[in-house]
């Protein structure tokens, strides 16, 4: 079987974590809940809660070594063949590929943007960024088309040559990049006042969207909920410790994104922005701040879009291999024809999703007040992903051998550990999960 090594699996699922939820989504939503309180919740959400469900991922998977739907019906007390339905997990993933694409197209727009003239006021770059996605359809398709080529040539490679070889490149990269920045971030005067921002609690700012932004975050952060970690543990040879490299990628995923915000932060404040920029932070707010850099600021812009774009792959690549497992392990299909198969899927949604938003055709591809793309986010972030790790929780704690579980789990941890564990997956861990579930359809 084509296996990741230890650090293989590290990097590969730290990279599936670490991806424009980390550098992007997080500080703008730490900026809207009001900085250090939203941390404190959001940290504990990722110990009691994301590392959980990455734990559950992570056992089945290692366990059954195989596709998610045969993963299911092997760790089931009954083995009934009714759970292959859980793999449906492997749609929510291509469909989130498909317009992560796109974004990421975005991305690519900037890094050769950076290299020119950067808007100087935020009125010049919300209007660059506005005919971006709603007038430059030939741009988009372009840069589309060489983020969804370059998935694609990753995954054909294979496990060892391609997952883990990209993430081992990568992820270290990526690491390198952010640390310079951090490193520049250091030397202005306003780290001082991102760092309390960002680690200064004021319990005022918490209310009931706070705990419920920072559920979602540390939730979605992880990857979890379609099928890539358990697909990635599938591929981890049994004797390797789950549970001491699973806390290794939360660790990093965690780390990656307070750096990220720490940097942003630092930017933001320097230069006198407010820190509740919103989704437009990253595309709007700093390319100005970068503008009045100067030379430097071009520098800066380059690494940063860079690490973006270089998160974003790490991140692409994972959300495919469930589905390519999925074909190959079922249905006998070489991993080539499982890739073209997949990579149309996702690569003609993507077009259909970065057309949406354009004026000519947002009025077709448009229903019930939502365009494709605001579409295809909402169907995975608000129902499928979690409703995979709510039937993932609920398998695990009243359709598997417990026994079973005690086994692998005190294999390396203790039993006291493992308790926790499955305490947190039988009670507390769906319950939060339902009410994160109900709060995203509007129904509380």
């Amino acid at each position: 079987m084509n296996h990741f090594s230890r650090i293989g699996f590290i990097l590969a699922a730290a990279g599936s974590a670490v991806g424009l939820g980390n550098i992007w989504k997080f500080p703008y939503i730490t900026g809207e809940y009001g900085g250090g309180a939203f941390v404190l919740v959001y940290l504990l959400a990722i110990v009691f809660i994301g590392l959980s469900v990455f734990l559950a991922e992570a056992v089945i998977g290692q366990n059954a070594q195989a596709d998610i739907a045969t993963a299911f019906i092997k760790t089931s007390k009954s083995k009934n063949k009714n759970w292959k339905f859980s793999g449906f997990m492997i749609i929510a993933g291509l469909i989130i590929l498909s317009f992560y694409s796109v974004v990421l197209g975005w991305i690519l727009n900037y890094i050769i943007t950076s290299f020119g003239d950067l808007p100087t006021t935020t009125e010049a770059a919300g209007q660059a960024f506005g005919d971006l996605i709603s007038k430059n359809i030939a741009g988009q398709i372009v840069f589309h088309t060489v983020i969804a080529g370059t998935v694609i040539f990753i995954v054909l490679k294979g496990i060892k040559d391609g997952i883990e070889k990209i993430n081992l490149i990568l992820m270290p990269l990526l690491g390198l990049i952010l640390i310079g920045l951090l490193i520049y971030a250091l030397t202005l005067d306003s780290f001082s006042d991102a760092l309390k921002y960002m680690f200064t609690p004021d319990f005022s700012k918490i209310n009931g969207d706070a705990l419920l932004a920072a559920l979602g975050q540390a939730f979605f952060t992880l990857s979890l909920g379609v099928g890539t970690i358990l697909t990635y543990s599938a591929s981890l040879p049994k004797k390797v410790n789950f549970v001491k490299s699973s806390v290794m990628v939360a660790i990093v995923d965690t780390a990656i994104a307070i750096i990220a915000g720490l940097i942003i932060f630092s930017f933001l404040f320097e230069a006198g922005a407010k820190s509740t920029g919103g989704p437009g932070l990253v595309f709007i707010s700093l390319p100005v701040i970068f503008s009045g850099w100067g030379v430097l600021g071009h520098i800066i812009s380059v690494a940063f879009f860079i690490a973006l774009v270089f998160a974003g792959i790490t991140s692409a690549v994972s959300m495919i291999e469930p589905s390519l497992k999925f074909f190959t392990d079922r249905f006998s299909m070489s991993r080539a024809k499982a890739t073209v198969i997949c990579g149309a899927f996702f690569y003609v949604f993507g077009i259909i999703a970065l057309l949406s938003m354009t004026g000519e055709f947002k009025p077709v591809l448009s229903a019930f007040g939502k365009n494709a793309f605001d579409w295809m986010d909402f169907i995975t972030s608000s129902i499928m992903m979690p409703l995979a790790a709510i039937v993932t929780c609920v398998f695990l704690g009243y359709f598997v051998d417990k026994e079973l579980l005690r086994r692998i789990f005190t294999a390396h941890v203790s039993e006291t550990v493992f308790n926790i564990w499955y305490n947190l997956i039988k009670f507390l861990v769906p319950i939060a999960i339902i009410i994160l579930f109900l709060n995203k359809l509007g129904i509380i």
